[in-house]
């Protein structure tokens, strides 16, 4: 299938052409022809899997179609999700594919002076894109109204109850008209999740896209057993020995994601953290030094991680490994985007050695081991650690450079 069987009208196909995009991904070839039909949607994905344009297409080509009722531009989509930096992703997108419509759109988030988004509000808008926390103040100051939506995304279920937001979203969800179309996006689907589907969904269609459709042929994963002292110097000769333009590196803290650049730095190479103790300001800035190349590496821990889109990313490196096995298909989906190949490298000391046998068994395949490298650990298993990120003192570069798996792509 093409995107042209889908149904696209021309200025949204003529704008995905120039993207490059020829074959929709599979949550897009089963989610945009629902969404066209103006069903309601339970959407099951990971990061990475393209759903975002499974969702932005979609509502674009409603509203293009659609005819203006008023002369003043109303909100008449909404998409809210869980960080600021995704939220900025999705207003990116939706200015991609839609550029060939007459459509407006903007993105709201806290952190950063309301003024200039609250002009934007008052020239008009299609569709808003918002982080909870901003959306309800703008709304109690009464520079939104949610009268008017026919489109609504709820994204990274998930992440939003983890984050704490399930109170806002219940409190944007009672200001929303009844009738209209409502999108669901999680990328697991415990009891609580399904719960608030239940609240926000009439009778949708599901579509479900499994992990292990994420991680398959497009990365190349290995795994290195490595002691917390010796994951910066293995950090190090990697980044050397692959010579990638972008290298992303999972900390599983935010003290430990700026260690790790601090011991970067010392090493001469180009790095920056991002996480949640960050302001806006320096996020933003951080992220597009990272999309410029003004850096080499970006430290992220993994909700400040959402919503980045880097295209021909080379590399993830799990510093740390995640405690929630999902969190590893999360992270190694930031690589190997749609046609992209690309590789995921995890490092695992002896303390992680449980959650990486979650992750295996989430993914249901063993990570090809790496040994022939001189920081190869085989310490006994010790019980998890109840903090992580960016162990290790400084130690120097020797020894020689670790070696790729010589297991085949999986």
């Amino acid at each position: 299938m093409t995107f042209k069987d889908l149904g696209l009208i021309e200025p949204i196909l003529r704008a995905v052409t120039e993207k490059g995009y020829i074959s929709p991904t599979p949550i897009q070839e089963q989610s945009i022809p629902i969404l066209l039909k103006k069903k309601d949607l339970l959407g099951c994905a990971q990061t990475g899997t393209g759903k975002t344009a499974a969702f932005t297409i979609p509502i674009l080509q409603h509203l293009a179609t659609e005819k203006q009722t008023s002369q003043r531009r109303q909100i008449k989509s909404l998409i809210v999700t869980p960080t600021r930096e995704l939220a900025l992703q999705i207003e990116d997108n939706i200015k991609e594919y839609g550029k060939y419509t007459s459509l407006k759109s903007t993105v709201i988030f806290g952190g950063v002076n309301q003024n200039p988004q609250v002009n934007r509000l008052r020239q008009g808008i299609d569709i808003l894109v918002a982080t909870p926390g901003r959306l309800l103040d703008l709304i109690n100051q009464g520079f939104i109204s949610l009268s008017q939506i026919e489109y609504f995304v709820l994204d990274e279920a998930d992440q939003m109850l983890d984050m704490g937001f399930i109170h806002d979203i219940k409190k944007i969800i009672a200001k929303l008209p009844k009738e209209r179309q409502s999108l669901f996006f999680s990328a697991t689907m415990a009891k609580p999740i399904v719960d608030l589907s239940n609240q926000i969904l009439g009778h949708p269609e599901k579509v479900t896209i499994k992990p292990e459709q994420t991680t398959a042929d497009k990365v190349t994963q290995s795994l290195y057993m490595v002691s917390n002292e010796d994951k910066i110097k293995l950090l190090v000769e990697l980044i050397a020995a692959r010579n990638a333009k972008s290298v992303l590196v999972f900390s599983r803290t935010k003290h430990g994601a700026n260690k790790v650049v601090k011991l970067l730095e010392r090493e001469e190479i180009n790095a920056a953290a991002i996480h949640g103790n960050k302001t806006q300001a320096a996020r933003v800035k951080a992220l597009n030094s990272f999309k410029d190349a003004s850096i080499k590496v970006l430290v992220a821990t993994d909700i400040a991680a959402r919503g980045i889109d880097v295209s021909e990313l080379e590399l993830v490196v799990n510093y740390d490994l995640p405690n929630i096995p999902e969190t590893y298909v999360h992270r190694i989906g930031r690589t190997g985007r749609a046609k992209a190949s690309g590789e995921a490298v995890s490092f695992c000391s002896a303390e992680e050695r449980s959650w990486l046998r979650a992750i295996q068994k989430l993914i249901k395949t063993d990570i090809p081991l790496v040994q022939d490298h001189p920081y190869h650990d085989t310490s006994p298993e010790e019980a998890p650690p109840k903090q992580g990120g960016g162990g290790g003192r400084r130690q120097g570069g020797g020894g020689k450079r670790p070696q790729r798996s010589s297991k085949p792509r999986r």
